[in-house]
Formats: C-alpha cells, sequence, structure tokens
C-alpha cells in the first residue's frame, strides 16, 4: 500500500509538471527536436530491465504497450499544431489537462487490480513500458502531423 500511495504521488507530480511543460511549449515554435527527444530521453529507463526485479514476460510486454498505444489515442487526438507566419506552433488543449489526470486515475485503478497478483518490480516495468508505449506513439503522431504541416509552409 505504501508504494501505491508514494508512486501515485510522483505520478500526479509528474502530471502537473507535465501540464506546465506542455503550456510553455505551446509558447515557442515547435520543431522535429522537440518532439522526437522526450521519447530518447525516456527510452534510458530501460535500463531498469538490467536487474531481474522488473524484467516482464514478452506477453507482459505486449499488453502494456498496447495500454500505452491506446492511452495515446486521447492525447494524439488533442494535439493540434497551427502554422503562425513562418513558424509551427503546438495549439494547447484545454482538455489535456483532464486527460493526463484522467490518465494518472486509469492507472490507479490499474494498479489496485493487479498490484496483488504481480510484484512491485514487475508492475514497475509493465507501468514503464505503457508509458513508453504511450509516448512513442503520440510523439510519432505529432511528428507525422508537424510534418504535413511542414510541407505545407514550402
Amino acid at each position: 500500500m505504501f508504494w501505491l500511495v508514494v508512486s501515485t504521488i510522483v505520478a500526479t507530480f509528474m502530471a502537473i509538471t507535465m501540464i506546465f511543460i506542455r503550456l510553455k511549449a505551446s509558447q515557442k515554435p515547435a520543431s522535429v527536436k522537440k518532439i522526437i527527444l522526450p521519447p530518447l530521453f525516456m527510452s534510458t529507463g530501460a535500463f531498469m530491465f538490467l536487474f531481474p526485479i522488473f524484467r516482464v514476460d514478452m506477453l507482459q510486454v505486449m499488453e502494456a504497450v498496447l495500454v500505452g498505444i491506446i492511452f495515446s489515442a486521447f492525447l494524439i487526438k488533442t494535439s493540434k499544431f497551427e502554422i503562425k507566419g513562418s513558424d509551427i506552433y503546438l495549439i494547447p488543449s484545454k482538455a489535456f489537462i483532464f486527460i493526463l489526470f484522467g490518465l494518472l486515475f486509469i492507472r490507479v485503478i490499474i494498479k489496485l487490480a493487479i498490484g496483488a497478483s504481480i510484484s512491485f518490480g514487475e508492475m514497475s516495468g509493465m507501468f514503464f513500458l505503457l508509458a513508453f508505449g504511450m509516448i512513442v506513439s503520440w510523439r510519432l503522431a505529432m511528428l507525422y502531423k508537424f510534418k504535413k504541416l511542414e510541407k505545407e509552409l514550402e
């Protein structure tokens, strides 16, 4: 129960941080680098799988990544770009805050549901994969939308 509370507090802090980062980013032009770098930085978290406690089997990997991709649909739907002058900007969505906290709530429910049957390490590994699957698919969709608008600029 302690780890559930601590991980929920950390996830809430991360969601709040993400909201501020996203709002600040919308004030500056978007770029391919700004879209691609977050998943690359997050990928370093895969080093956790060097430790046996965090390892998950292939079915769990597929489940976690698939849930992450499904969750990303909400972020993809609300991530829109617009051309202002000669630059492309990410338009901040009013729904983004609700989506982030909604996803956080769903993750807590999932933790409660599977926490008794899966070890803390396995659950940590699965939630990393879920988050990674979510951010990679979201950022790939953003990159596609950005490149499409970039062609319009040329």
